[in-house]
């Protein structure tokens, strides 16, 4: 008998993360190595919020604390589970047993470092135990199976999972191939684990028998199949790559579906949270970081990176652009080729065309940044912040330090350092007066010169 719809149906899922990664050869764990600005844990465990799961349970290693601390920070309320010892993956899910004893509905258990996982996949994962089975088990068909398990169907339902070389000439043949991720009903979730055994060359307890417990059970099985990209995991930093690759041609193609221009897609690198609006235009060889929105109209010229910042209607960013996070840049204003923004806002119209650091400050509407102009935000032991009012003018190769305002209007001349307020309207110059000593340069050459003749 069908059970309750999927919306109606309580989920827990175990996502396992005690992977060392030894193979990544970094002292990073596993499951925290980046793609596309965002680590493989959060990538799984936003596939898993986004798919509607109600409870979220974490296996890691024993001093994995960066992996609990991260996957809180996805979902706050996930349970953390230490596997001190590793007797394969049936054992990892056991150390979830509390969590497994509320009996959900639904048991969705998932590997940590499966991050092209998508969220529509665990629903349809889910989807088999709403139709009656108790065991459900993604499959796909790679181009080259050898080295896989082999999912064995008969009569419509999943009979087994044969590993390899445990397999017949026959079942070697089969391409439908083990992709890790199973779903089990609630009910029977920990009875079927806890029957799981150790009798096997390297006595350790593997979740692919609880197919064969739960056929002896009399309970209903089933295979999903998938494309081999939301099973792929990630052992090595060649398939951490590969994945990149993957995944920034899903980004890019979301990206032109829904409306921004990309003139050399291959060459823009985006960040998963991306956010473009409709006719952005995107040069090659642009780079986001996590944390990008850039609204209707804008123009981001080539070789530019963005990182946490907010960029509005209509505005141009670079070319060779870096906006550091907390970068906001109203409608209609510039940014030109070698500026750095961080931390700071430029008003709707404002331009900073070139040759800048604008960093801890809010820039005016229409105001003008020019070349060579610093905002000395740092003292050696805090960040202090500067204003430039609506409208005003910092003339080129200035030096504002912070904290300083400068009012509506003003007008900073070319090569003023600036330590105290500036009057709306106000002209001010903060610079020496220049002093011409004639032949000067001549009587320093010719003492350079005898200088030099004595040393010899």
């Amino acid at each position: 008998m069908q059970g309750k719809t999927d919306a109606g149906r309580t989920c827990l899922s175990i996502v396992l993360a005690a992977g060392e990664g030894t193979r990544m050869r970094s002292t990073l764990p596993k499951v925290l190595h980046m793609l596309a600005g965002r680590s493989l844990l959060a990538h799984v465990l936003t596939a898993v919020r986004d798919a509607g799961g109600t409870a979220t349970a974490v296996v890691i290693g024993p001093g994995h604390e960066a992996v609990a601390a991260e996957a809180r920070r996805i979902i706050p309320d996930a349970d953390i589970h230490v596997q001190t010892e590793r007797r394969g993956t049936a054992h990892a899910v056991l150390m979830a047993k509390s969590a497994l004893a509320r009996s959900a509905d639904d048991v969705v258990v998932i590997f940590g470092d499966t991050p092209l996982l998508g969220a529509d996949t665990l629903r349809r994962l889910r989807g088999a135990l709403s139709a009656g089975a108790a065991v459900a088990v993604l499959g796909f068909r790679p181009a080259d199976p050898a080295g896989y398990g082999r999912l064995i169907v008969e009569g419509g339902q999943l009979a087994a999972i044969r590993e390899e070389k445990d397999a017949t000439p026959a079942e070697r043949a089969i391409t439908l191939c083990n992709g890790g991720l199973m779903a089990l009903a609630g009910q029977q979730a920990l009875d079927i684990i806890e029957r799981i055994g150790d009798d096997n060359a390297k006595r350790e307890f593997y979740l692919t028998d609880a197919v064969a417990i739960a056929r002896s059970m009399g309970l209903q099985t089933a295979a999903i199949e998938v494309e081999e990209d939301e099973v792929r995991g990630i052992n090595t930093k060649a398939q951490l790559a590969e994945a990149e690759a993957v995944l920034q041609k899903r980004l890019r193609d979301a990206a032109l579906e829904a409306g921004a221009t990309m003139q050399a897609p291959e060459t823009v690198f985006l960040a998963a949270d991306t956010r473009l609006g409709r006719d952005v235009t995107i040069e090659p060889y642009v780079v986001f970081g996590p944390g990008v929105v850039v609204e209707d109209g804008a123009v981001i010229h080539s070789f530019s990176h963005l990182e946490g910042a907010h960029v509005g209607t209509k505005v141009s960013v670079g070319p060779f652009a870096r906006l550091r996070p907390g970068a906001q840049l109203g409608a209609n204003s510039r940014v030109g080729n070698f500026v750095e923004i961080k931390e700071a806002k430029l008003g709707e119209g404002a331009k900073a065309n070139h040759l800048s650091y604008i960093g801890d400050a809010t820039v005016g509407p229409d105001s003008n940044i020019g070349a060579g102009t610093i905002f000395c935000n740092y003292d050696g032991e805090a960040k202090h912040r500067s204003e430039v009012g609506k409208g005003a003018f910092i003339g080129s190769n200035s030096a504002l330090v912070s904290p300083v305002k400068i009012g509506d209007g003003a007008y900073v001349a070319t090569g003023s350092v600036i330590t105290d307020d500036v009057p709306a309207d106000a002209l001010v110059f903060g610079r020496a007066r220049q002093v011409i000593k004639e032949n000067r340069a001549k009587v320093l050459r010719e003492k350079a010169a005898a200088a030099k003749k004595k040393s010899k």
